[in-house]
């Protein structure tokens, strides 16, 4: 399989997973739509071809990696929770990146 093939099956999973959550969150579905957007396809599916790739050493070195932003993610949804209601979402949205990408940063100076 060609890169372009492999890169467009990987743009078509993501923008499902994406269509799927949105669907249903829109519908009033949040559970649904919750489980949708963490459902493991993505990482599951990134799994199979950093395998395929880069064989068992680069899964196990890409798993470990991949918890490390597991705090970084819960004040990001944590912020947008706390935030939503008290200054709207455009505001809550962007304070909720902000300090998503100041945990990574602070995981990554710690890991170094």
């Amino acid at each position: 399989m060609n890169d372009l093939v492999k890169y467009a099956m990987y743009f078509l999973l993501g923008g499902t997973i994406v269509s799927i959550s949105t669907y249903l969150g829109s519908q009033g579905k949040s559970f649904l739509a919750a489980f949708a957007s963490t459902f493991p396809a993505i990482t599951g599916a990134t799994f199979v071809l950093i395998y395929l790739n880069g064989g068992n050493d680069a899964i196990v070195s890409y798993a470990k990696d991949l918890l490390w932003f597991i705090p970084p993610w819960i004040v990001y949804v944590t912020t947008m929770i706390v935030g939503v209601p008290h200054i709207g979402f455009w505001p809550a949205m962007v304070g909720s990146l902000v300090l998503y990408m100041g945990c990574v940063g602070a995981v990554w100076l710690w890991l170094r």
